[in-house]
């Protein structure tokens, strides 16, 4: 299922969002730029590399270094599909969550629930020498926001049906509810053994730090009706 929008008007233009998917995309269009071994060397500098992070941080727990990775590495992706699916999904929620948190509490909201998916990557995936990148932890928290505030919206989604293609809509809390689900099951999938080509706790991570995070910085939001 693919989102195309959603029921609920956001009262105010998302600068903060627009601006995190303008960013995104500019740092993408620099990895476009570099040559294999370039970006091979940038990506293992910026992304998040679980076992050499839990070196960093033993050697070094109150260095800017030990942490950078773990929110930069949201704005770096492995390939168009990735980006485009991580701002799409950014596009259509993150709107109504900066609407009620606000622009500078969003940002951080936004960059914690990064931090949060990197550290369940790490915590489920300690002995890995494969770097991570994506903004997918930080966008997960952003569905998990959304999960928790705004349950009786409702998502037009792009259903793909064998060969044909239709749109449906959908409640929010079962289009997210299932996709939580896929994340957690595939997530323990890999515990099982199988490959695991996606940081599928990252995801989890962060759609629980979103749920909880969006009580916290903002326990009086306004309702807001949906469409």
């Amino acid at each position: 299922m693919i989102p195309i929008r959603d029921t609920i008007r956001a009262r105010n233009f998302p600068v903060v969002t627009v601006s995190i998917i303008v960013v995104t995309v500019l740092v993408f269009i620099y990895e476009l730029r570099l040559t294999p071994a370039e970006l091979d060397r940038f990506t293992a500098t910026y992304g998040v590399v679980p076992a050499l992070q839990i070196q960093i941080f033993l050697q070094a727990p109150f260095s800017l270094n030990t942490w950078a990775p773990m929110v930069g590495t949201i704005f770096l992706h492995g390939g168009f599909m990735h980006i485009f699916g991580n701002m799409l999904y950014l596009w259509v929620f993150g709107d109504n969550i900066e609407d009620i948190l606000g622009r500078f509490r969003f940002l951080v909201f936004y960059l914690l629930a990064g931090f949060a998916g990197s550290l369940g990557h790490i915590i489920t995936n300690p002995e890995s020498l494969i770097p991570t990148i994506g903004a997918s932890g930080a966008v997960a928290g952003v569905l998990g926001a959304y999960f928790l505030t705004f349950p009786r919206a409702r998502v037009l989604a792009l259903v793909p049906l064998l060969f044909i293609i239709t749109f449906v809509e959908i409640p929010a809390v079962i289009f997210l509810f299932l996709w939580f689900a896929l994340q957690l099951l595939s997530g323990i999938a890999a515990f099982a053994g199988d490959t695991a080509m996606v940081a599928w706790w990252a995801h989890v991570g962060g759609f629980a730090a979103g749920m909880v995070m969006v009580k916290l910085l903002s326990p009086n939001h306004a309702s807001i009706r949906p469409r």
